[in-house]
This record gives C-alpha cells, sequence and structure tokens, in this order.
C-alpha cells in the first residue's frame, strides 16, 4: 500500500480521467484532430502527473518502478507485433460454416501465444479472403469476439491486462489454472453462436457460391522463421534476472525478426510501424497518469467494505468495455490489494483467488463489448474497412452485435462463476 506521504491528492486523477476520456470519444467526434495532436494530448497530461510525483511528492522509488512496467509491457507488445507481421498466411478457396468455427477456435488459441494484437493483425486478412464471397458483419464482428478478445484469457502473453498482471507477481500459468472453465465456457457460446448466424448467411448465399466453398481450402503460409524468435519471445517471459534480461531478449528477436524477414511478406501484410507507435505514445500517458487512480484506489480500498466477486466481475468489465482495459484491470487489481490490505501478491493469490479471477475474466471479456474496449477491435475494423468489407458503426456494433451476443454469453459466465 503506497506510504501517507505519498498518497495522491483526488485532483490528480483528473489528468488520467481525461486521456482515458479522449482516447474513447475524439477518434469518434474530432477524428482529423485527434490523429494530428494525440501525441502532445498523452505526453502533456503525463507530464502534469509525474511533475506532481517527482516535485512534489517526491514519489521517485513509484516512478521508476512505472517506468520498468511501461518498458517492459511495450516491449512484449512491439516485439509480438514486429514477429506476427512478418508471417503471411495465403488462403485460396471458399470456408464453410465448420472450417470457419475451427479457424475462430484455432486463433484464440493462438491469441495465447501471440498476444490478441499478433493474432488479430496476423489472421484478419485471410480470414476476409477465405470468406471473401460472402463475408458480412458478422465475420469482423466474431473475429473481435474471439480472437481479438475472449481467446487472449489464458497466459498473459494473451492480453495486455494479464501481462501487467504479471509483471506485479502473478504466476505465469495462474490464469490459465484458475480462468481455464470461463474461457471454455465463453468460447463455446460464441462459437455456437456464430455457427447458426454463418450457417443462415450460407444458405443464403448464391448456388455458385455455395459450390465454392465445399471446395478444398489451400493455405500458403511465408515467413515461418519467425516461429523461431516466437519462441525466444514466450522463453524471455520467464526469465526475471538479470533485471532488462527479458526486455533484451524479445527485443533482439524483434529486430532478428525484422531484418531476416523478406520484404515481400512485410508487403503482402502492408506492415509498417504505424500502429504500435500509436499504442506506445498513449500508453507513455497512460502508465503516467494512471498511478493517482491506482495508488488512491490501493489506499482507500479499505472503504468498499468486501465486495462480491460479482462486483469485481461486472465494475472491471463494465469500464473495460468504454476505457482501454489494461488500466482499468490495474485500479481494480490495486482497490483489491488495499482492499485485502496486503502489497504482496503471493498473499493475494491465496485469500483472494476468486475475485482476482473476475477482474481477469472481465478486463479481457468485456474488452469485446465495444470498439473502443481493447486496441485490436479498432485495428480489425480499419483493416475490414480497407478491403471493403461492411462493418457496423459504433452504436450498431453495441446494438446488433454487444447486446444480443455477448452479453447473454457474459451473463452465463456470471451466473455460473461469479454469482
Amino acid at each position: 500500500m503506497p506510504d501517507a506521504v505519498s498518497v495522491p491528492t483526488t485532483w490528480m486523477m483528473l489528468p488520467f480521467g481525461i486521456l482515458l476520456a479522449s482516447i474513447a470519444l475524439a477518434p469518434l467526434w474530432f477524428a482529423d484532430w485527434w490523429a494530428k495532436y494525440y501525441p502532445r494530448v498523452a505526453f502533456a497530461l503525463g507530464g502534469v502527473t509525474l511533475g506532481y510525483y517527482l516535485f512534489v511528492l517526491r514519489a521517485y522509488p513509484r516512478v521508476v518502478v512505472v517506468g520498468y512496467e511501461y518498458l517492459s509491457f511495450m516491449v512484449l507488445i512491439g516485439a509480438l507485433f514486429v514477429v506476427s507481421g512478418g508471417i503471411h498466411i495465403s488462403v485460396k478457396g471458399e470456408a464453410t460454416p465448420l472450417v470457419n468455427v475451427v479457424f475462430l477456435l484455432v486463433g484464440a488459441v493462438l491469441a495465447n501465444l501471440l498476444g490478441t494484437t499478433g493474432a488479430s493483425m496476423l489472421l484478419i486478412r485471410p480470414w476476409i479472403r477465405m470468406n471473401k464471397y460472402r463475408v458480412t458483419a458478422h465475420h469482423i464482428v466474431f473475429f473481435i469476439f474471439i480472437i481479438s478478445n475472449v481467446g487472449g484469457c489464458l497466459t498473459p502473453i494473451g492480453d495486455p491486462p494479464l501481462f501487467l498482471g504479471f509483471l506485479k507477481g502473478i504466476p505465469f500459468w495462474w490464469v490459465a489454472e484458475h480462468c481455464w472453465p470461463m474461457w471454455a465456457t465463453a468460447l463455446g457460446i460464441l462459437l455456437a453462436m456464430f455457427f447458426v448466424m454463418d450457417r443462415i448467411n450460407f444458405r443464403r448465399a448464391p448456388k455458385p457460391i455455395r459450390e465454392k466453398e465445399t471446395a478444398r481450402e489451400q493455405w500458403r503460409f511465408d515467413g515461418l522463421g519467425n516461429v523461431f524468435f516466437l519462441a525466444v519471445i514466450l522463453g524471455a517471459v520467464f526469465v526475471e534476472r538479470p533485471l532488462l534480461l527479458r526486455e533484451a531478449l524479445m527485443l533482439a528477436a524483434a529486430i532478428g525478426s525484422y531484418y531476416t524477414t523478406r520484404k515481400t511478406v512485410h508487403a503482402a501484410n502492408h506492415f509498417d510501424f504505424h500502429p504500435i507507435q500509436e499504442v506506445a505514445i498513449l500508453f507513455v500517458g497512460i502508465f503516467a497518469t494512471m498511478m493517482p487512480a491506482l495508488d488512491w484506489l490501493q489506499a482507500n480500498a479499505v472503504k468498499l467494505g468486501d465486495p462480491t466477486p460479482a462486483f469485481f466481475f461486472w465494475g472491471s468489465g463494465g469500464l473495460s468495455s468504454v476505457l482501454d482495459n489494461a488500466p482499468t484491470y490495474l485500479s481494480f487489481l490495486s482497490a483489491l490489494m488495499g482492499m485485502a490490505r496486503t502489497p504482496d501478491v503471493h498473499q493475494l493469490l491465496v485469500t483472494q483467488s476468486t475475485n482476482l479471477a473476475a477482474i481477469s475474466v472481465g478486463a479481457v471479456f468485456f474488452g469485446a463489448n465495444t470498439y473502443i474496449g481493447n486496441g485490436p477491435n479498432f485495428m480489425v475494423k480499419a483493416i475490414a474497412d480497407q478491403q471493403k468489407v461492411r462493418t457496423p458503426t459504433f452504436l450498431g456494433y453495441l446494438v446488433r452485435f454487444t447486446l444480443p451476443f455477448m452479453m447473454p454469453m457474459l451473463l452465463i459466465v456470471w451466473f455460473l462463476f461469479f454469482r
């Protein structure tokens, strides 16, 4: 728990709120302005908070810890982004509903190895190509539901919130051990829903297209040498000493991948560094501005009393639907530590395992509820729009897909595991 001297004033949570509101709303209301000035907004708000911690609270160790967490977070995300950008999948032939279900299931598993961002960027283009004669909104949205979000719930590599938990001391396999029943239940429900919808879509397609879709698909993989670099990154996750060796290994894997991958593979994937550059800039601001919110929550969480797992599931999930799920996860983790009156994560795992599972599942699953809930969501939509695929609007996404499909699944998960 933060020392009394370093507990910030509640006013210092304002930059955090302004930044998250800007990330959520500015791309919708002021897209051109935001695209040009978001670095200035992130750096300015982060600078205000850093100045407060350094010159008012003089909490130098706190700033150093957050800086290291940001570095570790970005190196992992960036390395997976580069390596996945060096693998290209080309598909000939068209997919049946059953093939599509298998593809989504494999993608969900792969999300735990490449991260939801890496898996989404690797698989969205072949997904569109294999359904090109009948691709529609439900193909894109269920891809976001399953591969960009829910699928990555089993490892810290899978989704950014879980990696932040890993950096806080939660063991690597803890999430898989405690959350696999929720993961399997959610995936089973979403895949069954998708199969029904895709079967209806398949039957409505003209007969020549249905006959094409029963033909055998032909797959081709380029850049498979990057599997070696992926293995290096996965192995590096378990390296804890000496300090920064983990990050150095991941960075070396990313550099090796980039320079050994043929330019034709990067060109086929339309690979560039803009998406990861935007994430790096925004998360500088997020990691800096969220310090007061996390510290205040941890110091005042005892006032919450004894919340139930349902509170943590719906609370972390509800905010993850409209805010970035990584800082939301950390906020509730800090609140849980404060409520348990312990900064020791290992003790937390013994006394608060159900609540911690509720936070983990809520942050990951609910990130699929809107385009702004998780980083890959908008990236997938942008690629689909570029490929001339009809995607729902922000409100259309909520009304046509989140409410009728995600909400029933979330209610079932809550009823079975966190009620």
